[in-house]
């Protein structure tokens, strides 16, 4: 059996690297071969020519005539998967059996489950964990409601909602299609950070049905996690949300990339010897991530910013006047009335935030920014610049890919973001809280391991999500939207 392919334009298929093992297209095929020497080393030949990345060979049966191997590689597209299948298809004593995407495998039935927490198993239980027992937590809570944080999973749960508007970097491909997505994650929020996520996803479209369904399933949740909804709508319903109600809501295609970019980008301008407040940075792309990183960047204390988007520098004011007004920076950025162009934009510039499109950059624009130049290409899965043609025009690069140096991936933020806030009841996530997110990030890499190369942690150092968690939710008594405070928490525990 041969999983659907996923159609995509060459313009999505990643090409910066042809030479290197893409292991988002791992395919298992099943091959008969002749019981012969030198079969196998036609399959291992074939593949090499191919230029595709051999990987485990198993063996299923075998016969005096006939052996049965699973044989494992890895692709660099959909495209070229199935131009080695139809190769080994082609060869002398080779038959293809099946051929099987351990993507999709790894996706058959679902990536989550719902899990309790003790077992039912006395008629006592049963009768404790529901009817009648549990009318009396029923009536508890309806005389306080605060106490569903106590007595149900309120307060560790959190919606991962979206409409599908704008899923990864695919577009719009409504709520079936986004499912996956939320699965996944859910399962982040589950494995990283131990908290319980739900998907939701949205069958509206409007920003009032989205914000109206969303406050209608609140009460279940201690948090809502806005996820691929497209810009503009996404700001207008983040804000509406927020003013509603009492639990954190957070866009994270919008703050959770601005506090791993702020992180990224301290520890960066300390390599290269350089303070924030001094740097001009242009940021490419005035979308949802990239008006939320300008305002975060503004709130750390940048002095020089500009802003470009498909027309050129269309936001280049002074950073009193940006940093007074970013929570309506909007009203400062002229989408149709450009100032300049991107090339004009970068001249002098010291850093470059790109969260565009692929390949907007070229190394001449690299090439008029000042010394020891910082370039992060976060556009994925195509960078506004591959490093092959960055590098040797900038000092350190950045990208959104696993397969690149430095990857600003989102999980080193909203994890420990929302278990920060959860832990301490907060009833928003604010700007005070995302700094401190990014602060401790960057905090994380010891300045003596600092290097071009090395300048975010992995996302599965096991310090990020307390150190995050923790520093988030000083940020939020600090600042005054906490309920609870960690140790009031830790002394509601009762006694093993």
């Amino acid at each position: 059996m041969i999983f659907p392919w996923t159609k995509k334009t060459d313009a999505q298929t990643p090409t910066a690297d042809d030479s290197a093992p893409f292991s988002n297209y791992r395919m298992t095929v099943r091959v008969e071969l002749a019981q012969r020497t030198g079969v196998f080393a036609q399959v291992a030949t074939a593949l090499a020519e191919e230029g595709a990345s051999l990987g485990a060979v198993d063996l299923v049966s075998a016969t005096r005539t006939k052996v049965i191997r699973d044989i494992t590689f890895d692709a660099k597209s959909e495209e070229h998967a199935k131009r080695v299948l139809e190769r080994l298809n082609q060869l002398p004593d080779v038959r293809v059996i099946a051929a099987s995407d351990q993507i999709f495998i790894l996706h058959l039935g679902g990536k989550i489950r719902v899990s309790g927490k003790f077992q039912i198993k006395t008629r006592n239980i049963l009768s404790m964990a529901y009817t009648p027992g549990v009318s009396r937590v029923v009536k508890a809570i309806a005389e306080d409601p605060a106490k569903a944080y106590t007595f149900t999973c309120k307060g560790n749960s959190i919606a991962v909602v979206t409409d599908g508007s704008a899923i990864l970097g695919l577009g719009d491909l409504g709520p079936e299609a986004a499912l996956p997505v939320m699965e996944g994650k859910v399962l982040l929020f589950q494995q990283f950070a131990g908290i319980d996520a739900w998907p939701i996803c949205l069958r509206v479209r409007h920003p009032d049905d989205i914000v109206h369904t969303i406050l209608a399933l609140s009460p279940g949740f201690g948090g809502i996690n806005l996820e691929d909804i497209s810009s503009p709508r996404c700001f207008e319903i983040e804000r509406r949300l927020q003013a509603a109600l009492d639990i954190p809501v957070m866009h994270d295609d919008q703050h959770g990339t601005a506090v791993v970019i702020l992180a990224a980008l301290t520890n960066a301008l300390k390599v290269v010897r350089r303070q924030l407040d001094q740097v001009t940075i242009v940021v490419i792309g005035l979308g949802a991530a990239g008006t939320a990183c300008c305002k975060l960047l503004l709130a750390a204390g940048v002095q020089h910013l500009k802003g470009c988007d498909r027309k050129g520098l269309v936001m280049d004011e002074d950073a009193e006047t940006l940093r007074n007004h970013r929570h309506a920076l909007h009203e400062f950025i002229r989408y149709d009335e450009p100032k300049g162009t991107l090339r004009e934009a970068l001249t002098g510039a010291h850093v470059v935030i790109g969260l565009s499109t692929g390949n907007v950059l070229t190394p001449d624009d690299l090439a008029v920014m000042a010394p020891d130049a910082i370039v992060f290409a976060l556009a994925n899965p195509e960078p506004e610049i591959s490093p092959e043609l960055a590098l040797p025009h900038c000092r350190i690069y950045a990208s959104g890919r696993s397969d690149y140096p430095n990857q600003c991936n989102n999980l080193l933020a909203f994890p420990g973001l929302f278990r920060g806030a959860l832990d301490v009841q907060a009833k928003t996530i604010n700007e005070a809280m995302y700094l401190a997110a990014a602060h401790a990030l960057a905090s994380i890499i010891p300045e003596a391991a600092l290097s071009e190369e090395h300048i975010v942690p992995s996302v599965f150092d096991k310090k990020v999500v307390p150190q995050v968690a923790e520093a988030v939710a000083k940020a939020a008594i600090t600042s005054g939207v906490a309920r609870r405070k960690k140790k009031d928490l830790e002394e509601e525990v009762p006694p093993a």
